[in-house]
């Protein structure tokens, strides 16, 4: 039987909780908050109500007291909360977090951590040397290393466990990662500081990764408040870490031309995506994630739904889309209906030539087989396409940036370009693309200035 006591504003909970190893009673005590505005009375039903759920939490071992560490409560957080209530994507990524968190605040109990130790791990994630992708470069000709000790490339890349590609990378002062240095190091029985020289060793983590890392640690100590673990949130006290803005980078109009004329010599599936990204403005991840079943050809729309990730140990998975809003319609041109005509029909004849190896998805982008395309061929494609025909060095996002970009020079109405990208909020579309903005509000006051300077002058000349 629960014992309540009633202490201020709260009532404290104690309800007995197997024994001690002496024999004696353990207990259990949790702390209930009256809310504000709540009459005493009702607080007193509301508190034998409490008492009765957290009876029933002790008995199916459902309770975890404030006193636990942080690394246990994770680990219980991991495997109750995030697995069924966050997207694979989001779980594997705070999982990439954890580390750095369990590395400086492990040692401590759940509710001895306060908002002073926050700031000053987002302190110490700031400092110079934190990354952990630290990238190397060869300090001499790295076929020569090889040529001196009689290897060829291909049976040094079986003796290291590295890649083929890597060891050719390498020869044209390609970067890699410590773990590859180590291995490469390791079969040439050389220390890495003989061989590499590191090429960003004082870089800092960006102030949109260690934003990642408060909102990780905020979601998971809301479920410890929710869970009544907790009375409050520490990192409520805390101020958002501060991302550097950085103007996105887009093609103007001429390099957007350019580069559409030099897809007219690419492979159909490659020349069929940059089009369409550069029309609609889609995501990466959507873009793979578009079926045959999304579009409708007489009234030229597609249907966002749905976005293709590709995560480890799982290949590539399908998620929704990253906001509510981004599940959205989006009107397309004429030519690029036509396009995803032609396209299909091409589609048709490859999946003919397959037979049985073809595999049914309803994808429009695909491996040769039919499976869903993994997103990082089309990055990796890009990079070669834009350095192999002297295009800006974008990214396959930039197709995004640029397509916004364009309509808001063209004076798309910013509500129209904000509900085309998908994004959860005007203000979004217009923190990002405040450089396009400026622009054509100085195009327009050149316009309006054109249509009026006629009249100007005959006012002056009165």
């Amino acid at each position: 039987m629960a014992s309540i006591r009633k202490r201020g504003n709260s009532y404290e909970i104690r309800v007995s909780n197997g024994y001690k190893s002496d024999g004696s009673l353990n207990y259990s005590h949790t702390t209930w908050v009256i809310p504000n505005g709540m009459g005493a009375r009702a607080a007193e039903k509301e508190a034998q109500r409490q008492a009765i759920l957290f009876e029933e939490k002790i008995r199916v071992g459902a309770f975890m007291p404030n006193s636990v560490k942080l690394p246990d409560f994770a680990e219980r957080w991991f495997n109750e909360y995030a697995v069924h209530n966050l997207k694979p994507s989001t779980v594997t990524h705070y999982r990439n977090l954890w580390p750095r968190c369990e590395q400086a605040l492990g040692h401590m109990r759940l509710d001895r951590i306060r908002p002073q130790h926050l700031i000053k791990f987002y302190a110490n994630l700031n400092e110079a040397g934190i990354r952990r992708d630290q990238l190397f470069v060869s300090k001499n000709n790295f076929k020569d290393i090889l040529h001196a000790r009689n290897m060829t490339a291909e049976i040094f890349s079986q003796n290291a466990g590295v890649g083929i590609r890597t060891i050719y990378s390498i020869y044209t002062g390609g970067r890699v990662r410590l773990r590859t240095c180590e291995k490469i190091c390791a079969a040439l029985s050389s220390p890495i500081d003989e061989i590499f020289s590191p090429i960003n060793a004082d870089q800092r983590l960006s102030g949109s990764t260690v934003r990642h890392y408060h909102k990780f640690l905020s979601t998971m100590f809301k479920s410890a408040v929710e869970w009544q673990i907790l009375s409050v949130n520490p990192c409520d006290s805390v101020r958002t870490p501060q991302a550097q803005q950085k103007d996105p980078r887009y093609l103007d109009e001429k390099s957007a031309i350019k580069l559409i004329k030099a897809l007219q010599n690419e492979p159909v599936p490659y020349r069929t995506m940059i089009i369409l990204m550069l029309d609609t403005g889609l995501r990466r991840g959507e873009l793979c994630g578009l079926e045959w079943k999304d579009f409708d050809f007489e009234k030229r729309t597609v249907y966002i739904q749905r976005n293709s990730v590709y995560l480890s140990g799982h290949g590539v998975i399908e998620e929704t889309p990253k906001t509510r809003k981004a599940k959205r319609t989006i009107k397309l041109p004429e030519a690029t209906i036509q396009m995803l005509k032609q396209y299909r029909a091409w589609q048709m004849q490859e999946r003919l030539k397959l037979g049985d190896q073809w595999k049914e998805y309803d994808r429009l982008f695909t491996q040769w087989n039919g499976c869903p395309i993994h997103p990082q061929t089309i990055t990796g494609w890009f990079r070669k396409f834009v350095n192999r025909n002297d295009l800006p060095q974008i990214s396959v996002h930039s197709l995004r940036h640029t397509n916004a970009s364009l309509l808001i020079a063209a004076g798309t109405n910013i509500r129209t370009v904000s509900s085309r990208l998908g994004h959860a909020q005007t203000s979004t579309t217009m923190d990002i693309y405040a450089h396009a903005i400026q622009s054509a509000d100085a195009a327009a006051a050149d316009t309006i200035g054109a249509i009026l300077h006629q009249h100007h002058s005959q006012i002056r000349q009165v």
